[in-house]
């Protein structure tokens, strides 16, 4: 049996492809040698299979070991999947002694003394692993073996890193999403970010980069998330991006055509705003960082963000393009109370963004927060390492403001509520009158998950009749066209005598009810990672 070696990792879900996997693969031949490259192969998980389902697998397709050969399992490493990773590696190392693992990735690039996973692995490789790993798959089996267990990762031009996409096959291009990259690092230096410690940002190749793009979708590909942290940081590519997709929209009017792209958003120029007016609607979404409102704040953690111009900008995007925006905010930032963040959420909230997404803060090992470490902040010690209390911030409201959070996603996120919301967001704060509701719901219900939507459509018909004390038929009638909208096909106590027949229902609920599920799907899907 020759030398064999495995790259895996466990997704968050199936349909997630490991980018950073491939990135290995796509150099193995490069820098590891033509005999090793064709004994690698990729083998990707999720972490909701069993430990040791996922033991079984790797040794099926090491094999036995014979004399002379060396087996590698090189797994990527991530704070969602740190946890179920150490139990694997713990258990094929009792298992397998003689099988070699190496671990990369986020979660074990920093803070890695005292790491159980780390312990039971035989080398990590910290940052920039695509020249690294083969070059040290390569020292394992014809040496000489590395000296240390910790070994920096080699940071190379990018004209020296082979480009994965060739590595996504046609079962990837038809079922996953697809990750890829036209630049890395960030110019900036928010301290709750791993990227703060990119002294700038490094473009790819573009001729080179678009040619990869045109293989994919010649392949197949319609589906395309970049992730890069700047996409619009050079504007001239980004411009010519963009362009390369909306020649392909021209070409083949018919075809379906998702692109998702992080951007910053107050850095819009005229130009490339007369590019993305020219879009159709379902094609192109944005990830907005906005993260805190507070001046104050913003300066607490060194990000640079100019208000006035995020705001003028986020309105264009919302009344002349057809781009769907995704925004975040972020929770437990140092020094931002209560008050604060609310006053925050109710401005983004009055420039309509099609989603906000709630973020709690968490403790990324090696960002500058963590070594910073601010007065008066706690967070969990295991994964995620989601604050728990601040300066500003009391345990309770924290635990009050993931539960909102949750129900945030349920109601609002979900697009299922768009014409209820308009009911439940009423008021002097639009941020006051959800964290009603969501103490409402949790002092009703005493849970956050299980609440299917026709629960939640009682559960609102309630809250806003009775609680609220408006007027029942102008809440119903919001509840029932939502309801008929999202294609739902069960009955909701509130809304029996009202609703149609099945088949009418059915009906009414195409073919918008099933374009706005897939949407929804779609768009989950990218922004999970």
């Amino acid at each position: 049996m020759p030398h064999r070696i495995v790259l895996a990792t466990l997704n968050a879900k199936y349909i997630h492809a490991s980018l950073g996997l491939r990135y290995l693969r796509a150099n193995m031949a490069r820098y590891g040698g033509p005999d090793l490259d064709a004994f690698t192969e990729l083998r990707e998980f999720t972490i909701q299979r069993t430990p040791q389902d996922i033991v079984d697998e790797l040794v099926g397709a090491l094999g036995p070991l014979e004399a002379g050969s060396v087996h590698i399992v090189g797994m990527g490493i991530y704070i969602w999947n740190v946890e179920p990773s150490t139990r694997v590696i713990e258990l094929l190392k009792a298992q397998r002694p003689d099988v070699r693992v190496v671990l990369g990735g986020p979660e074990v690039s920093h803070e890695f003394d005292n790491q159980l996973i780390v312990d039971a692995a035989d080398y990590v490789i910290t940052g920039w692993g695509d020249l690294s790993f083969p070059k040290l798959c390569r020292a394992l089996v014809h040496g000489p073996r590395p000296l240390m267990k910790v070994i920096a990762g080699e940071q190379p031009a990018l004209d020296d890193i082979v480009m994965p996409y060739a590595q996504y096959s046609d079962v990837d291009l038809a079922q996953r999403v697809l990750y890829v990259e036209a630049s890395r690092g960030c110019p900036f230096k928010c301290e709750f970010c791993l990227s703060a410690l990119d002294k700038t940002a490094w473009a790819f190749d573009l001729d080179a980069f678009l040619a990869e793009l045109a293989s994919l979708y010649g392949r197949g590909a319609r589906t395309f998330k970049f992730v890069d942290r700047t996409f619009n940081l050079k504007i001239d590519a980004s411009i010519q991006i963009l362009e390369f997709f909306l020649d392909k929209l021209a070409a083949h009017p018919q075809e379906p055509l998702f692109v998702h792209f992080e951007l910053v958003p107050d850095q819009l120029p005229e130009r490339l705003k007369s590019c993305i007016s020219r879009f159709p609607a379902g094609v192109l979404q944005f990830e907005i960082g906005i993260q805190t409102l507070n001046p104050i704040v913003q300066q607490a953690i060194s990000r640079r963000q100019d208000a006035t111009k995020t705001e003028a900008n986020l309105r264009w995007l919302i009344t002349h393009s057809h781009a769907h925006l995704h925004t975040d905010l972020i929770f437990g930032l140092p020094g931002e109370d209560w008050q604060s963040f609310a006053q925050g959420f109710d401005t983004l909230w009055s420039w309509r963004p099609h989603e906000i997404q709630l973020g709690v803060l968490k403790r990324l090992r090696g960002t500058p927060l963590a070594v910073k470490n601010h007065d008066g902040m706690v967070f969990q010690s295991e994964p995620p390492y989601a604050v728990l209390q601040t300066d500003a911030l009391s345990p309770e409201e924290v635990q009050s403001f993931v539960r909102l959070a949750r129900y945030w996603d349920l109601v609002a996120n979900s697009g299922r509520f768009s014409q209820t919301m308009g009911l439940l967001m009423q008021g002097a704060s639009a941020f006051d009158a959800f964290a009603a509701f969501a103490q409402w719901l949790w002092r009703t219900h005493e849970r956050t998950s299980g609440l299917t939507p026709e629960m939640l459509v009682d559960a609102l018909f309630a809250y806003l009749s009775v609680e609220r004390r408006l007027e029942v038929e102008p809440v119903r009638a919001a509840l029932l066209a939502d309801y008929l909208g999202s294609g739902a096909r069960a009955s909701p106590r509130s809304l029996i005598g009202h609703l149609p027949s099945r088949s009418a229902r059915a009906l009414l609920s195409q073919p918008e009810g099933a374009r706005h599920a897939k949407r929804q799907k779609q768009h989950a899907a990218v922004l999970t990672p």
